[in-house]
Formats: structure tokens, sequence, C-alpha cells
């Protein structure tokens, strides 16, 4: 016999925890595109208290459709180690291009992430930060349906030690912190710069070094990294956001690690 009243109070209070659990974290990832599931991936597997909040029904952003809705994508060399790393299989094509199916790869960064101990919430928009003294401290999010209802309903906040934007082309929460701050960014005039049109190559030659810190406590990784300091686009060829994602990850695990270390010494 099936109880509903029993499987509907399963859901609400394990979705109660695990939320009430992520209120307070080290790193919110914004966007669960490929380059927000790397990311998290890493930063989870070297023990930070990570979450990644989805605006969407999936996860994957774009990698889903490959190209044109033809659910193949590309790596190259360096992308495909990554994939390796994740259990996500490849064939090569040509020398230095390999082909993944996108749907495996997607599913294969969401398990990886999620078996690391990432957290992820679908169906959850990230409208606006949290700052304290000049310094993003958290995120603040609501319903995607209350977005998409036009309907004025307060949100709730998770604070977070570093926040990533990790939501593609519309760099969605730069812009929020852009336009209501008013603040100066890490970029050349100061405001996000703005997408470039297509150029593969220089795209994913830019995208690592334009993976950064944007303003204190705010990273930008894959093409919101791109978007904000005015690179390229680059299609459906995906080793420069994983790419991406693990060094956003990488530069978030080594600041945590040195402010520890500071707090550690001062006692």
């Amino acid at each position: 016999m099936i109880d509903e009243k029993i499987v509907s109070t399963a859901i609400i209070e394990s979705y109660t925890e695990k939320l009430l659990n992520c209120l307070e974290i080290d790193v919110a990832v914004c966007g669960a595109g490929p380059s927000g599931l790397v990311a998290s991936y890493y930063l989870a597997r070297a023990g930070l208290k990570t979450a990644v909040f989805e605006r969407k029904l999936s996860i994957g952003g774009g990698m889903w459709g490959g190209g044109m809705m033809f659910n193949q994508i590309v790596v190259q060399e360096a992308g495909k180690a990554i994939l390796d790393e994740l259990q996500i299989r490849t064939k090569k094509y040509n020398e230095d291009y390999y082909l993944a199916e996108a749907i495996e790869a997607v599913c294969g960064l969401g398990l990886q992430a999620i078996k690391a101990g990432a957290k992820i919430f679908n169906l959850v928009s990230v409208e606006d930060l949290v700052v304290r003294q000049e310094k993003v401290a958290g995120i603040v999010i609501n319903w995607t349906s209350v977005e998409m209802a036009g309907l004025h309903v307060d949100p709730l906040t998770v604070f977070a030690r570093f926040v990533i934007d990790a939501t593609g082309h519309p760099i969605e929460v730069v812009k929020a912190l852009e336009r209501k701050m008013n603040v100066r960014l890490f970029t050349p005039s100061g405001k996000a710069e703005g997408e470039k049109s297509m150029w593969a190559e220089l795209g994913e030659a830019q995208i690592l070094e334009n993976t950064r810190e944007v303003y204190p406590g705010l990273y930008v990784t894959g093409m919101s990294a791109n978007a904000t300091f005015g690179s390229y686009r680059m299609g459906p060829i995906f080793g420069g956001m994983l790419l991406s994602g693990r060094k956003v990850a990488e530069l978030i695990i080594e600041r945590s690690k040195a402010e520890k270390s500071k707090v550690e010494k001062s006692k």
C-alpha cells in the first residue's frame, strides 16, 4: 500500500533540510552549465561546502543541444582530460579534436558533482546579491516560477564566502551587481565589457585569463568570464568551458586556504 502523505512528507522534509543546510555555505555557484558543474565538482571534492542554483528545470546549460541540436560536443586534448577524470567517454575525431555525447556529458558532470558533495537546486533563480562592506557576501534567491509569473514575492538569502557567476552569456549576476550597486568591476572599463561574436580560437584562448575575481567575493567562469571581460563566443567546442570551471575552483580553493591560514596565525 502506498501512502501519498508519506511520499509528500518525505519530499518536503528532505528538501527543507537540504535548503536549511545551505543557507550558509562556502561557495554559491549561480548556474549549472558545464563550467558551473565542473567548478562545483572540484570545490566540493576539496571539502568546500558548495551549492549550485539553476533557474531552469534542467542542468547543463547549452551543452544538451550540442551544435544546432546535433547533440554531440567537441573538446580539445586538455578538456578531454577533465572528461576522462569524470568518467565521461570520448572518441578521437581528428588531431586534438575529440567527440563526446552531449547527453552523457551533462549527466556525467551532474552526477560527479553531486557525488563529490555539491548540492544542486534547480528551478531557483538568483535575482540579487548580498553585499557587506564593498564585498559580495551571498545571493538572493526566489523560485523561477515566481519570476516567470511576474509575482511580487519577497526572496530568501543564502550567505556564501564566495559567489561564482556561471550564468553564461547573460552574466545575470554580474549585471545585477553592476545595475544595483553601481560598482567598478575589475575590468578595463570598470563595467561588464560584453560578449563579442564568434571566434572560437580566440575565445578558447582567452577564457582562462578571463576566469577570475571580478569584484571582491564574486568570480566569473565559462561564458560569463568572456562576456564580462569582452571576449568572443566559441560555439559547441567545450574544452575551454571545462577548464574554466576547474580554474575558478582552484582560485577559490587557494583563496580559502590562504584566508584560513591567516585566521589561524592571528590566534
